[in-house]
This record gives structure tokens, C-alpha cells and sequence, in this order.
């Protein structure tokens, strides 16, 4: 398949988007209407989908993007592709982005045929699915995995407590502690009690199965479940939860040289006289996934993006609203995808949508913009964390209550002072300029210099070049009403008003 050199694409769509700029400022009026209103059309919508097909571009190339991983040398032949020990740092909460970390860097180090993996470990906890994905890869890799909670101060708390337990060996730092691995709401409260009752005996019986397969302490894993049981790293040692302890990565590869691990069923002893380390890191993707998929980022970007969609919309061709609109909101529900969303949340935020955009098309009434504001925020209670599945604890995944209330009031300011505002302009008369043709016909004006018969007259204020209609008169002096018959250009046909006071004004020729 040939290569497409992306640059050269995004090169060829701005120049051909700054081409329709500039003509449609400079291509001249055609005298037919038709040809007119198709030009400005097809310059419209340019001027909408190039800005759209830029951004989803744009998205491509960072879905295509290379995944090599970035090296950190600990040895002179660090740069060697056939490293031995393939290193990845796990810190923050489970989810589905680290699940896909993860999974990519076994995938590496099995392509790369190295040593082992150590999965550096520091979780609060997270989501369960994200967890036993994280599991699957681990007992499915093809080479040793090894869980490393560290630094010092670090946890394997919650849903950590499954991922440490299905490693190959699973060593802490010291003052590290494993364990607490009750299941709860996903928003960190309880759950209902029957519900309760389901969701711990699921994840004691997981938590018991990875138990059985690593021969670790079953009883004691299945405590950190049922009773959130929590153990130091000294006493998961002692319980057989963990291996060893190690005090530094350095450590740990003295203490995992010649150690015996089975692996498919085949006894594995690691060689690690001369250690080369790779750590893989985060790609642009994974990062940017990472950032948006927080509820809080996801909801406001949604909430900016329907308004800067819905801006465009009243105002076409404003470009900046409707580009970041449409950005905002791809990044948005990109985040909440990988959440465990609600679908009545998903409903209520587009229905608030069409209701401004009803709101801009109402009198003012306020309605439409009142109910959207209301929906809006009711579609963040409910858009994550209010229906969640059952959970191992980390941190809650709720839109935070504080950012609603600020969206709230921001949003219902704006709509109040909108419909004021069009409440306010149902009572404001609209200016005719008095260069209306259909309003200057039949008015009524003084002459300011002597029509004989071209001159000037004063009509609706404003002065005017005057020519007399010969067949009313021949000759009108200053200061003579006369009515306007026709207009053209700037040009005024006008005739003499006939009345007892006007008879007067009317001169003779030899004056």
C-alpha cells in the first residue's frame, strides 16, 4: 500500500480553504440571481466542512500514531531493541486506558522477545473491568510478568490487589501496603445490599481463581474482598500474598536473577547478569484519552462544544465557534466513552441542545432556554456514576457537583439575559432609511435651490438633486412644497403641490 505523507494533505486543504476565503470576498456579484445563491451555498458549506474535515484528519493522525516507545537507558547497549527488561509504570486509577497500556506493552515485550515485564505499581484502585482485562494480559502473556509495588509509600489497594496478585511474582517497597479490595458504587458510595452481596461473592470468586493459579494464601486474598482487608508489605510476605521485598528497582533485578518461575507450564529462570531496561511510555493517544476521559473535563467539553455548535448556527460562517465546537465535542464523548456512561445522561445533553437551539428561534419566552439549562444539568448527574456498575474502589467517577453548579449558573445567566434581550427587541421599531424608493414616492419636500427645471429639494430631512415635472410647472422658487413622483439613483422627479398658500411661490420666467 503506498505510503500518504499526511502533511502534504493538511498542506493541499489549506491552501484550497484559504482559495474559498478569498474568493468569496472577491469574486464579484453576477447579475443573475440564481448563480449568486449557489456560489454562496457552496462557499458556506466549504467554509463549515473543511474547518470539520481538518479536525477528524487531524484525529486520524493521532490514531495512526506510531507506538514505539520511548527509551531510558540504564546500560551502553540500552538501545538495542532486544532489551531484556521491559519496564511499565502503572500510577494513578484503573481504567480503560491503562488496561490498553498495559496490554500494548506485553504485546511488546513479547514481539521483542524479552526477559520479563515489571509493572511498576501505585493505584488507589478502579474500574473492574478495566481490572480483569489488565488480569487477562498478565495470565495470557508470554513472558514473565512481574508487579513491582513501588516507590516507597506506594499501594496496590483495590482493584491493584487483583492486578499484583495474577503477576509471575509480585514484590513490594517497603512501607507499600496491598489490599482493601471491597467492592462499591462507582461513584465510592455503597451498594444496595442484595446488590451488595452479588457483586463481593463475584470478586472473591475472581480474586480466589487468580489465588489458585499463583499459588498464593487464598484465604487471605479473599479477606482483602469480603472484609477489605488491607496487609504491609512485611505481612503480605508473611501471608504469602507477596514474594519479596525489594528496596529499590536495582533491587529487584539482584533479587530476580536466577529466581525459578513457571510459565505455561514450563519452569523459567531469569538471567539477568546484564540488564538492559526499556521503559515504555504513555503515546499521545493514551495521554489524551487519559485527560479527557476525567468526567469533569468530558462534561465541560461537551457543554462548550453544543454551544459553540449552536453559536455557529445563529450566526453562520463565524468559523472559530463552529471548529472548536465540533472539536470539543468529539474529544468530550471520545472521554465519555471511556467511562461507563448512562444513556438517559447521553439523551438528556443532546435534548438540552435542540432545546436552545429552539430558544434562539422563540420570542423571548425563556422556556425552551429554562428546560435546556435544567436538562443539561440533570444530564450530568446522570451521565456517569449514578446507574454505575458495581466497582472496586478508586477514584469516584461522578461529574463533580461543584462544576455543574458553575455550569448551571453560567448557563441560565445566558439564557435569561438572551431572552430578555429578544423580549426587548419585540418592542423596538425598526429604521427605514429614507432612501427607500417606496417610501420616498408621494412625500412631501421644499425646494432649497430654484427648480428651473433641475435644482435641490429637501425631502424627510435630507437634500436631494430635484427636476421639476414640466407639465405641473416650469420654473419653482425656494422655500415651494413639492411631492415626489419618481426616484432614481440619487435623483428626484418632483411636482409642484397645489394649494392657495404654494400658488404664490410660483414664479414667472423672467425672474
Amino acid at each position: 500500500m503506498p505510503h500518504i505523507n499526511r502533511g502534504s494533505i493538511l498542506a493541499g486543504l489549506r491552501v484550497w480553504s484559504t482559495f474559498l476565503y478569498f474568493h468569496s470576498i472577491r469574486c464579484p456579484q453576477r447579475s443573475s440571481t440564481v448563480p449568486t445563491v449557489s456560489i454562496y451555498m457552496v462557499l458556506r458549506a466549504g467554509r463549515v466542512l473543511i474547518p470539520v474535515l481538518l479536525v477528524l484528519i487531524g484525529m486520524l493522525g493521532i490514531f495512526n500514531s506510531p507506538q514505539t516507545p520511548v527509551a531510558h537507558a540504564q546500560s551502553p547497549e540500552a538501545s538495542d531493541p532486544m532489551a531484556n527488561v521491559l519496564q511499565i509504570r502503572l500510577d494513578g486509577p484503573i481504567d480503560g486506558v491503562s488496561a490498553r497500556f498495559i496490554e500494548r506493552g506485553i504485546e511488546r515485550a513479547e514481539s521483542s522477545e524479552s526477559e520479563l515485564v515489571v509493572l511498576m505499581l501505585d493505584t488507589p484502585g478502579g474500574l473492574l473491568d478495566a481490572t480483569r482485562d489488565i488480569v487477562e494480559s498478565i495470565l495470557g502473556s508470554q513472558v514473565p510478568v512481574v508487579v513491582y509495588v513501588a516507590p516507597e509509600g506506594a499501594q496496590a489497594a483495590s482493584a491493584g490487589t487483583f492486578v499484583g496478585a495474577a503477576a509471575d511474582i509480585l514484590a513490594m517497597a517497603p512501607t507499600t501496603n496491598i489490599g482493601a479490595a471491597s467492592v462499591v458504587n462507582s461513584d465510592g458510595s455503597d451498594l444496595p445490599d442484595t446488590l451488595s452481596r452479588k457483586a463481593s461473592q463475584d470478586a472473591a470468586a475472581f480474586i480466589r481463581s487468580i489465588a489458585e493459579r499463583r499459588g498464593r494464601n487464598l484465604e487471605a486474598l479473599e479477606a482483602t474482598v469480603l472484609t477489605a482487608a488491607a496487609y504491609s508489605a512485611t505481612e503480605a510476605v508473611e501471608l504469602r500474598i507477596a514474594d519479596f521485598i525489594a528496596e529499590d528497582y536495582e533491587s529487584l533485578l539482584e533479587l530476580l536473577n536466577q529466581e525459578v518461575t513457571g510459565l505455561n507450564g514450563v519452569t523459567h529462570t531469569f538471567d539477568l547478569g546484564e540488564t538492559n531496561t526499556i521503559t515504555l511510555e504513555l503515546s499521545l493517544l493514551e495521554r489524551l484519552l487519559g485527560f479527557i476521559s476525567n468526567p469533569d473535563i468530558a462534561f465541560l467539553l461537551i457543554s462548550l462544544g453544543g454551544l459553540g455548535v449552536i453559536v455557529e448556527l445563529w450566526n453562520p460562517g463565524l468559523w472559530i465557534p463552529g471548529t472548536l465546537g465540533v472539536l470539543f465535542l468529539i474529544l468530550g464523548w471520545a472521554g465519555v466513552g471511556q467511562l461507563p456512561f448512562s444513556w438517559a445522561g447521553v439523551a438528556l445533553i443532546l435534548l438540552s441542545s435542540a432545546l436552545f437551539y429552539l430558544e434562539s428561534t422563540a420570542t423571548g419566552i425563556g422556556y425552551f432556554g429554562v428546560a435546556g439549562t435544567i436538562s443539561l444539568i440533570l444530564g450530568g448527574v446522570f451521565l456517569v456514576g449514578f446507574f454505575g456498575s458495581p466497582e472496586i474502589p478508586g477514584d469516584s467517577l461522578a461529574v463533580s457537583r461543584w462544576l455543574l453548579g458553575v455550569v448551571a449558573v453560567s448557563v441560565g445567566g445566558l439564557v435569561l439575559w438572551f431572552a430578555s434581550e429578544l423580549r426587548k427587541a419585540k418592542y423596538i421599531s425598526l429604521y427605514q432609511s429614507p432612501t427607500v424608493a417606496g417610501s420616498l414616492i408621494g412625500s412631501t419636500g421644499v425646494v432649497s435651490s430654484g427648480l428651473s427645471p433641475a435644482g435641490e429639494v429637501i425631502v424627510n430631512g435630507e437634500h436631494w438633486t430635484g427636476e421639476l415635472d414640466i407639465e405641473t410647472a416650469e420654473h419653482v422658487a425656494v422655500g415651494t412644497d413639492v411631492e415626489v413622483v419618481s426616484v432614481d439613483g440619487n435623483h428626484l422627479r418632483v411636482k409642484l403641490v397645489r394649494s392657495d398658500s404654494s400658488a404664490n411661490d410660483v414664479s414667472n420666467k423672467d425672474k
